[in-house]
């Protein structure tokens, strides 16, 4: 007996990852538009020509939940969270792999939708999607959807951008307004009737980076501000070399709204997660070159990097000046604020 169209079929089957002729037709008829040439023969590797240089390789997964949010879906988080990976390491992104498990029950309404999101997001970041894999498991155990990602850029710069590169003296900025993502994420799960809506700020990085780079500032770390959020890159990046990074607390952008929903739920912006936004570490000489760059789109400077505390060993730790002159230590999250954000 022939198996049914999958047009015809509303809902994602354990048969659609069976390797037979439902799984083809999901390929064919969903998920084929995802690659640049919808008719290339499919096969087990992509064969790649890309330029000569040096290369930047990420991967990642995405469980966020609820799939979709205010602003995005977990597929634009997918394409855009792999794409801002290279960007933090000074690597313009070039392909993606894609693989998603899908759990039986799925809406292929919800499918389509996911898969136009990837779409978008590829076409909006400059990646092309060039490998892929679908499995589908039983009712009850993926939780709708599950994607994994896998990047590839090519290096835009001599020196490494990492954590190893921050000396005292470096200025601390950051590009945009804080916890948008996280709160976003929160009211799409918890049903909260936000007035206006607030939307997650998931977007592209690169271009923000690569117009720094043109623009002459040396980069000695990027940072994007996901899960933990400003105060957790701070910590994880204050760490390795013992400084003392000393943020200037009232500098600290955060929208309105985000402030608002954090004082009703006692939450810290701070720890909140962002799609869209990074920490800067730059030379003191280059900081009002970055500020050119970055203020247009709301970025700021916050704080700058000090010598590590000579009170017992090496250490390294954040200070928060507080608007009244007084400083508190900023203290690291035993757990996690808001799971499942991305």
């Amino acid at each position: 007996m022939a198996e049914p169209d999958p047009v015809a079929t509303p809902r994602i089957q354990l048969a659609h990852g069976g390797g037979g002729t439902l799984m083809q037709q999901l390929i064919d008829a969903e998920l084929r538009r995802l690659y640049a040439d919808p008719d290339q023969v499919l096969h087990d590797a992509a064969r790649l020509s890309l330029p000569h240089g040096r290369l930047a390789f990420t991967t990642d997964s995405y469980v966020v939940q609820p799939l979709e949010f205010e602003g995005g879906d977990i597929g634009s988080l997918a394409v855009t969270g792999t794409a801002n990976d290279l960007a933090m390491a000074g690597a313009r992104p070039l392909v993606l792999s894609l693989g998603l498990i899908l759990e039986e029950g799925l809406e292929l309404a919800l499918l389509r939708r996911i898969v136009s999101s990837l779409v978008e997001a590829a076409r909006r970041c400059g990646v092309t999607i060039v490998t892929g894999d679908t499995k589908v498991v039983e009712r009850g155990k993926g939780d709708g959807a599950f994607l994994n990602t896998s990047g590839i850029g090519l290096l835009q710069v001599d020196e490494p951008i990492d954590p190893l590169a921050i000396a005292p003296g470096d200025q601390l900025l950051v590009s945009g307004d804080l916890g948008r993502h996280g709160v976003a994420i929160l009211a799409a799960r918890h049903g909260l009737d936000l007035q206006p809506p607030l939307a997650t700020d998931c977007m592209p990085l690169w271009p923000a980076v690569e117009a720094l780079l043109a623009a002459g500032v040396r980069l000695h770390c990027l940072r994007d501000l996901t899960r933990g959020g400003l105060a957790s890159a701070l910590q994880e990046l204050a760490a390795p070399n013992a400084l003392e990074l000393l943020i200037e607390e009232e500098r600290i952008p955060v929208a309105d709204p985000v402030r608002r929903t954090c004082d009703l739920l006692g939450f810290d912006p701070l720890h909140l997660a962002n799609e869209g936004r990074f920490l800067a570490v730059v030379p003191e000489a280059d900081r009002e070159r970055a500020l050119a760059v970055l203020a247009p789109a709301g970025g700021t400077w916050i704080g700058r990097v000090a010598e590590g505390s000579g009170v017992g060993p090496p250490r390294g730790r954040v200070l928060l000046r507080t608007p009244f002159g007084s400083e508190r230590v900023l203290i690291p999250l035993s757990g996690e604020l808001l799971p499942r954000i991305c």
